[in-house]
């Protein structure tokens, strides 16, 4: 297969392109490289990897991009609600408008897999399970963009979408911010940590779950075409004190404390059910478990100390 995936060089590409070329595919990405990452370089010695630096928002090189490609993975997005709203007219251009060009130039035969987010569940109250019917309610730029690129994907056909959790684990372009990234690197390098709305849930799902979860689209997309899918484990809908207190059995001098003068921002509070997406098949690999002890081994070789006195 010709796969062509727009960001490809950031959190989820730099995992999913490797494991896409290891299984013979032909592999083209288009990134512009915002981060300096070179996440990438051991692909370059795959002659079936090919990459082109440049703009996902350019029509022109978005059509030559795309060009005999018979899947595309329109990755590149300005992800989570604080760099969206960071950069209001980025995240749009980038989230939105680049999709609905997409669609534009696409031919209808070739197929997109698009990652949505389960963000868009919004303020529920943490004790219903969402399932892929229940109505979307994004409370942030973020979510808002991408609820709306994904109703375009669905409707315009030869599709699916996948809502994912909260992604974790270690990858070549590394990202901190995410939750559970986030939670151990305070454990390992600062040993306590303040938490606000501790009952807050979320769902969450390791990085290389998420490739396999692409990977399985592939194989099976004629079956499972048309739907949006919730991607997450099952056993991980959890509170933030209750990922404290995952992270404290394997940091025992991990303290934590939930504070009552501040707030998050981030006022998400949902439980998922990912029942559409494992009855077809698809069952997740690693574990919480699994993540944070690969994390603490990550933050042996990770620290990020730029800007500090030692």
């Amino acid at each position: 297969m010709k796969i062509a995936i727009t960001g490809g060089a950031g959190y989820i590409g730099s995992v999913l392109v490797p494991e896409l070329l290891k299984l013979g595919h032909m592999v083209s990405v288009l990134d512009n490289f915002y981060f300096g990452q070179t996440s990438l370089l051991d692909c370059c010695a795959d002659k079936n990897f090919s990459v082109i630096r440049g703009d996902a928002r350019d029509k022109d090189t978005l059509a030559k991009f795309i060009d005999g490609a018979d899947f595309i993975i329109p990755l590149a997005a300005l992800v989570g609600f604080p760099l969206c709203d960071y950069d209001k007219i980025a995240a749009k251009t980038t989230n939105l408008d680049a999709i609905l060009t997409l669609l534009e130039i696409r031919r209808p035969e070739q197929k997109i897999i698009f990652p949505c987010t389960n963000s868009g569940y919004g303020t529920s109250d943490g004790s219903i399970y969402c399932t892929e019917e229940t109505p979307l309610n994004p409370i942030s730029l973020y979510g808002t963009t991408k609820a709306e690129a994904e109703k375009a994907i669905l409707e315009a056909g030869n599709s699916l979408t996948f809502r994912f959790a909260t992604v974790f684990g270690a990858s070549p372009r590394m990202r901190l911010d995410l939750l559970v990234n986030d939670f151990v690197y305070r454990a390992v390098n600062d040993r306590t940590m303040i938490i606000f709305e501790g009952h807050f849930k979320r769902n969450f799902i390791h990085i290389r779950d998420v490739v396999g979860a692409y990977i399985h689209a592939i194989n099976n997309f004629e079956a499972m075409k048309g739907k949006a899918y919730n991607c997450g484990l099952s056993d991980a809908n959890l509170s933030k004190i209750e990922l404290c207190e995952k992270i404290k059995a394997h940091l025992p001098q991990f303290t934590f404390f939930e504070s009552e003068i501040n707030s998050d921002p981030d006022k998400r509070n949902y439980i998922v059910s990912n029942e559409r997406l494992e009855s077809t098949g698809w069952k997740p690999k690693y574990s919480l478990d699994d993540g944070i002890e690969e994390l603490i081994r990550t933050y042996s070789i990770i620290k990020n100390n730029s800007y500090a006195n030692i």
